[in-house]
């Protein structure tokens, strides 16, 4: 995935300058944006995947 790589401390720190950037107030939205960005860029991925396969399918 694309976090595997990613241990406590450099998520720590991520955290700490998003809560630096955005403050306290904003960071729920920007967390609810980033997880429906995330939801919509993996079903768009899975239907490109599906037409692939279909298209590559012999019939």
């Amino acid at each position: 995935m694309l976090f595997d790589n990613l241990g406590g401390s450099e998520l720590l720190v991520v955290l700490l300058v998003m809560f630096l950037f955005f403050g306290p107030k904003k960071l729920p939205e920007v967390g609810k944006n980033l997880g429906k960005a995330v939801r919509e860029f993996k079903n768009a991925m899975r239907g490109v995947k599906e037409d692939l396969e279909r298209s590559t399918r012999i019939d």
